[in-house]
Parts: structure tokens; C-alpha cells; sequence
């Protein structure tokens, strides 16, 4: 090989593994809002107030309800400048969201992500918003599976299936809205719909 063509090579191989490594940092599943809820270390209602540019995307944001996290408010929140490295993007003119996520060591910041759930706070359902204050904590040892493709199934009582892409075509279907995982007395979970405190209107785990 010439010198020049060992260049190309290793050049493409860069390229090749760069390419990889973008899309394997921003490789995940789709989450269930319960599953966001439980996996995250800060969840609170905002709004976004300002944008930075620093080596990374800065929000101002102003906390107005915390359902999760340190005792002191998230004034900002990082993020990756573009969507190739899990970076997203906000309105900053003082639009309201929900956002969960990952707090950094200080506990000042948070490092949002885009396999994070963040969605706009007007377009939650009732049930998530009420979910936030204590349902979705309850399912938090509840294992919520997502099915793909028929036929699926759960492999333990302490699951729930989660069908909304294989029945609605979308993550964002009437069990992300409205259902959430709830532990019962027998230590089996079940979805469970409505605005009030589980009683026992479960559905079965086999019939979302």
C-alpha cells in the first residue's frame, strides 16, 4: 500500500467508527412515562427561559414544580448541540415542559438527553400529570415490557405489557396516556386507569 492510500484507509475507518459510535450513543428504546419517571434522578416541571452556547447547548429554565430530585431547584439544563449525538431542542420563550433526566455531581445542573422523556406540559394527559405525584413512584418495582410484534409476553407477574406500537402504531398511545404499572397486594402489577388512587380497577396483565 502507498502511504496515500494507508491514509485513505485509516481516514475511512475513522469515519466508519465515529459514525458508529454517534449512532450507538444515541441507540435506545422507546420508554413508557412510568419507566422515565422511575429510571430518572430529576423530574420536574419547567420553563424555558433562556438559551447559551457553551461547548454545549445551556437552557435557563425556571423550576416550577419538582416531582423528583435534589431539594434545590434546577435553574439550567444541558444538552448536546445536535440530535446525531442525543443532543434536543427547546423552545426558550418560556414554554413549559416536563423533563426528566440525569443530574450532574453538583446537583445544580442536568444533563438532558434525547432518550430522556421530555414532553411539551400542555400535551400530557391528565393521568401523567397526576401520575407524577405518586402513581408512577407506586409501579416503580414493576417491570413494564414493551412489545414490538405479536405475539409477545411477559416472563413474570411483576410485569406489565406495553402494546401501544404494536396496536396504535405508536409509543405515545392510550397506555403511555393514560395506564400506568401499579404493584398490588399479591406483588403481581397490572395497568391501572384513572385520575383517582388505584382501588381495583385493574385491567388484566395480558389485556391492556
Amino acid at each position: 500500500f502507498s502511504l496515500a492510500r494507508i491514509c485513505v484507509v485509516t481516514l475511512v475507518i475513522l469515519f466508519l467508527w465515529r459514525v458508529e459510535e454517534i449512532a450507538e450513543a444515541c441507540s435506545c428504546s422507546p420508554a413508557h412515562p412510568q419507566q422515565a419517571f422511575c429510571n430518572s434522578d430529576v423530574v420536574i416541571r419547567a420553563k424555558v427561559v433562556g438559551k447559551q452556547e457553551v461547548d454545549r447547548f445551556k437552557y435557563d429554565v425556571k423550576q416550577i414544580k419538582s416531582f423528583k430530585g435534589p431539594a434545590q431547584d434546577i435553574d439550567a439544563i444541558y444538552t448536546a448541540p445536535t440530535s446525531a449525538v442525543c443532543g434536543v431542542s427547546l423552545e426558550h420563550n418560556g414554554k413549559e415542559y416536563l423533563i426528566t433526566g440525569t443530574t450532574l455531581t453538583t446537583f445544580k445542573y442536568y444533563a438532558h438527553h434525547l432518550c430522556d422523556f421530555l414532553e411539551p406540559w400542555e400535551t400530557l394527559s391528565a393521568t401523567q400529570k397526576k401520575s407524577l405525584t405518586q402513581r408512577y413512584e407506586m409501579g416503580c418495582e414493576c417491570k413494564i415490557t414493551r412489545c414490538t410484534s405479536i405475539p409477545c409476553m411477559i416472563s413474570s407477574p411483576a410485569e406489565c405489557l406495553w402494546t401501544d406500537w404494536v396496536i396504535e402504531k405508536t409509543v405515545n398511545g392510550g397506555q403511555a396516556k393514560h395506564f400506568a404499572c401499579i404493584k398490588r397486594s399479591d406483588d403481581s402489577c397490572a395497568w391501572y386507569r384513572g385520575a383517582a388512587l388505584p382501588k381495583k380497577d385493574f385491567l388484566d396483565i395480558e389485556d391492556p
